[in-house]
């Protein structure tokens, strides 16, 4: 049975006000003269598809980043979407190449116009301009001169894949021959370095 729309409003300012400080009152403000647009949007954005279980969060406001910039929206879209992403769990380094990884695709006068509105959203929210490195950007140059507990791990078990799961950590599984990794490294990353990398290994 579909759930009606005023439910899924309900629950989609719920979920915007849990990322976003004040979000029922931004909420509030953005669609002041047109609340009927306000409830649909809402309801549909965050109210059914954030809770669609396809896609981790992170994964999901980075396609509408993407499709934010591809579209040309510089306005509201992509202020309300930077401040989810971020909240989401992308990293103000990975929202940029967002932006460079969506100029390929819908053409560079959008992707600048982006950036530079990015240019005052960043400043707006006090963030670093440019953005430090990615937490994956700083484990793989960390996994080139790695300490020795890792190194030992990764001279038994060479093949690795990396995978950011929030704006400071990143999860390296490490493959040997076969299908499953035979140890996982969990590196949480402070200050453009790792700050510290946990080996798990299966039984």
């Amino acid at each position: 049975m579909t759930e009606p729309m005023g439910q899924l409003n309900d629950r989609g300012r719920a979920t915007f006000a849990e990322l976003v400080e004040g979000g029922e009152a931004r909420l509030d403000a953005l669609f002041a003269t047109v609340p009927a647009l306000g409830e649909l949007a809402v309801g549909t954005v965050y109210g059914h598809l954030h809770e669609r279980p396809a896609l981790d969060a992170r994964t999901r406001e980075a396609a509408t980043l993407a499709a934010i910039v591809a579209a040309g929206m510089v306005g509201p879209p992509l202020s309300v979407h930077l401040r989810t992403g971020l909240a989401a769990g992308l990293s103000p380094a990975e929202v940029g190449e967002i932006v460079v990884q969506t100029a390929a695709f819908a053409g560079f006068p959008r992707a600048v116009s982006a950036a530079d509105q990015l240019n005052r959203l960043f400043e707006g929210h006090g963030l670093p301009i440019p953005p430090p490195a990615s937490a994956r950007e700083v484990v793989l140059a960390y996994l080139e001169a790695p300490g020795a507990e890792v190194a030992d791990v990764l001279a038994e078990f060479p093949r690795t894949e990396v995978q950011a799961t929030g704006p400071d950590r990143v999860l390296v599984a490490c493959f040997g021959d076969g299908p499953a990794p035979g140890a996982v490294v969990h590196c949480v990353v402070a200050g453009g370095e790792v700050a510290f990398a946990t080996v798990y290994r299966p039984r």
